[in-house]
C-alpha cells in the first residue's frame, strides 16, 4: 500500500516539469534520482552490526532477469509513460494506468504460471474496477489513440519488470532498486545526450530526483518486498489501489469533498480486499530439493544445520539446503510455494 501510494503520486508531481524537460530527459533523472538516493541509504548503513545477516546480495545468475527487467520497466516504461502524458491529461493516463495491475496479473497467470482461484481473481478485478470507476471522469475522451497506446505500452512494460523482478525477490531488495536506478538512469541519460537535448535547471532537476527517488526508488524496493511474500498477481493488484489511497489523502490533508464516485470506488475496493484476506490456499503440495540464499527465520521450511562461519541471530541470510518436503497448510505463492496445481 505505501509503494502503491507513494508511486501514485510520482505521477501528477511529475507531469508539470515535463513543460521545461523532455520525457528522455525527465525519464533519467527520474531513475538517477531513484539510483543514488539508494546508493547514499545504502552507504549510510554500511557500519550497521547486522549487516552481515540482513538480505541476500545479487548474484551472477541474476543478472540476465535483472538486465530484461531494467529494459522493460526502467527504459522503455517510462519514457511511453511521459510521452503519454505530454499528449493527454493526467487524469485520463491516471485511469490508463491501472491496466498496470491487469497486465500483471495476466503475465503472473498465463506465463509464470502463479496460483489465481476465483476468489483471488474475483477481489483483483474488484479492485481494479474501483480504481478505474474512481479515476474517470465525466466526458472523458482520450483523443488521439497515440498517446492512449503510449501509456498502455508503459503499463506492459512494468507489468513484465513486476513479473521479472519476482524472480530476484529472495535477494536485497534496496540493491535491486538502486541497479535498477542506476542503469536505467544512465541508459536514459546517453538517449536524451543523443538526441542533443537540453539538461533543465539545477532546481527542476534536483526536484526530478527527488520526486524519483519517493516514486520511484522507496516505492519500487517496498514492491519487491511484497512480491516476495505474496506473489505477482496478489502484489499487483494491491498496487492498483494507489489512486483510491490518493483520493483518500485528499479528503483527510485537503478537505475535498465526498462524492458518490468515491464512496462506489471505495466500496469495490474494500470487497476486493477483503477477498483476498479471506484467502484460504491450502493444499498437499510438494517442496523440491533447493539451494538458495535469502533472508528467513527457523520456521516450518527452514529446519537445515548450520556451518560454523553461518550469523549468528535471527532472521539472517546464508546459503542453505531445503530437504524434499510434502506437507499441507495455508500458503501464498511466496518465494518456498511456486508450485504447479
Amino acid at each position: 500500500m505505501a509503494s502503491a501510494v507513494l508511486f501514485g503520486a510520482s505521477t501528477p508531481l511529475a507531469k508539470p516539469l515535463l513543460g521545461e524537460v523532455a520525457p528522455w530527459t525527465l525519464a533519467s533523472l527520474l531513475y538517477l534520482g531513484s539510483g543514488i538516493g539508494l546508493a547514499l541509504v545504502r552507504f549510510a548503513m554500511r557500519g550497521r552490526a547486522d549487516q552481515k545477516r540482513a538480505e541476500a546480495p545479487l548474484r551472477r545468475g541474476d543478472l540476465p532477469w535483472l538486465g530484461a527487467a531494467i529494459l522493460a520497466g526502467g527504459v522503455v516504461a517510462p519514457v511511453l509513460l511521459l510521452m503519454g502524458l505530454a499528449g493527454m491529461a493526467s487524469s485520463l493516463a491516471s485511469l490508463l494506468l491501472n491496466l498496470e495491475g491487469v497486465f500483471t496479473l495476466g503475465i503472473a497467470w498465463l506465463v509464470f504460471r502463479e496460483n489465481v482461484d476465483v476468489r483471488v481473481g474475483t477481489g483483483a478485478a474488484a479492485i481494479l474496477a474501483g480504481a478505474a470507476f474512481l479515476s474517470w471522469t465525466d466526458g472523458a475522451s482520450f483523443g488521439s489513440i497515440g498517446p492512449a497506446l503510449c501509456v498502455a505500452g508503459a503499463c506492459l512494460g512494468w507489468a513484465i519488470d513486476n513479473n521479472l523482478t519476482r524472480k530476484l525477490a529472495n535477494a536485497d531488495a534496496l540493491q535491486i532498486t538502486m541497479v535498477k536506478g542506476l542503469a536505467a538512469g544512465i541508459v536514459d541519460a546517453v538517449i536524451a545526450q543523443s538526441q542533443g537535448l537540453p539538461w533543465p535547471s539545477l532546481t527542476v532537476a534536483l526536484t526530478a530526483c527527488i520526486i524519483g527517488f519517493f516514486g520511484y526508488g522507496i516505492s519500487v524496493t517496498l514492491f519487491i518486498l511484497a512480491l516476495r511474500h505474496l506473489g505477482a498477481a496478489r502484489t499487483g493488484a494491491y498496487f492498483s489501489t494507489a489512486p483510491f489511497i490518493g483520493a483518500s489523502l485528499g479528503l483527510a490533508v485537503f478537505g475535498e469533498p465526498m462524492t458518490v464516485q468515491f464512496a462506489a470506488a471505495a466500496l469495490l475496493m474494500a470487497f476486493g480486499v477483503w477477498m483476498h484476506l479471506i484467502e484460504d490456499h491450502a493444499h498437499d503440495h510438494r517442496h523440491d530439493e533447493i539451494v538458495h540464499e535469502h533472508r528467513h527465520t527457523h520456521d516450518l521450511h527452514h529446519g537445515h544445520d548450520h556451518d560454523p562461519d553461518a550469523p549468528d541471530g535471527e532472521p539472517h541470510t546464508h546459503v542453505h539446503a531445503h530437504a524434499p518436503l510434502v506437507h499441507r497448510h495455508p500458503h501464498y505463492p511466496d518465494s518456498h510455494h511456486r508450485h504447479v496445481h
